[in-house]
């Protein structure tokens, strides 16, 4: 599985996460300590918004913890809103276009978690996209495929509906087809003004989300896992969704959406009522 840690804040240096932390980016890449496996070395990537409204990008394949030039870059960009990604494969070769993040326009996406069958899945799933969308896909991932569905599903127009359709597709895609029923999916994502999170999984096992306050003014840090032993940092729940934006963060519950794979009436992700929140300080 793979690590992931996003940012939304006042600008900070990318090496406050990717590089200077006891417990940062790039030594969960070999030494990840919440994940099925501890090395997660088949390339990485980082995406940073600046003053263009596309976010700026760069991967490789080489292991996060051997590439000089990303500790170069992490130690110079200075971002308020950014994702990093290391990579451990479970479908798709070890190659450039199949390292997170992916952008598309102004959005940017990383994903922890599979697809069931989806070599079963993947042509069904194609066929749903429009043209522009199905040429834009460069990658071989259910990753990829996934983020270019919720683009289908009306990212622009409403980010977590759009995910809860775009998952619920799959679901029911795989339900039909006779395949295993299994998507895990602990992402985040961007449109450069605010960042998204969502954990779920349909067996209710989904990877790991934590959240924290990090920098002055009310910044927040969503991560697979903590960064160091501070206290600061809570567990996500399973079934959840996350906001940060200029007003703080938010936690919502989230579910697959259950509705025709065309239409567009994802259900709305409610606030998280007393006693099933999680506290943010």
């Amino acid at each position: 599985m793979c690590r992931w840690a996003a940012y939304r804040g006042e600008p900070l240096y990318l090496e406050e996460l990717v590089t200077s932390p006891a417990h940062s980016l790039i030594e969960q890449s070999h030494c990840a300590t919440r994940a099925k496996t501890a090395t997660n070395g088949d390339g990485f990537g980082i995406a940073w918004y600046g003053d263009r409204p596309e976010p700026g990008r760069y991967r490789d394949i080489l292991p996060a913890w051997s590439d000089c030039n990303l500790r170069s870059i992490a130690r110079q960009i200075r971002s308020r809103l950014f994702l990093a990604h290391v990579r451990a494969a479970t479908g798709g070769g070890t190659r450039r276009d199949n390292c997170h993040p992916f952008v598309h326009g102004r959005w940017s996406f990383m994903h922890n978690g599979q697809v069931g069958d989806f070599e079963h899945l993947r042509r069904p799933m194609e066929n749903m996209l429009d043209d522009e969308l199905y040429t834009a896909r460069t990658g071989t991932t259910d990753s990829e495929l996934l983020f270019l569905l919720a683009l289908q599903f009306g990212l622009d127009r409403d980010p977590l509906g759009a995910c809860a359709e775009a998952l619920g597709f799959v679901e029911r895609l795989a339900a039909n087809l006779d395949h295993s029923v299994l998507v895990r999916f602990t992402a985040a994502f961007s449109n450069g003004h605010d960042l998204y999170a969502v954990r779920y999984a349909s067996d209710c096992k989904a990877p790991t989300l934590y959240a924290a306050p990090m920098g002055p003014n009310g910044g927040y840090c969503l991560v697979s896992e903590p960064l160091n032993d501070d206290n600061a940092w809570a567990e996500i729940p399973d079934g959840s969704a996350v906001i940060v934006g200029e007003n703080g963060v938010d936690v919502r519950l989230f579910g697959a959406a259950d509705v025709p794979a065309r239409g567009r009436l994802a259900a709305t992700p409610r606030p998280l009522g007393a006693g099933e929140g999680v506290q943010l300080a």
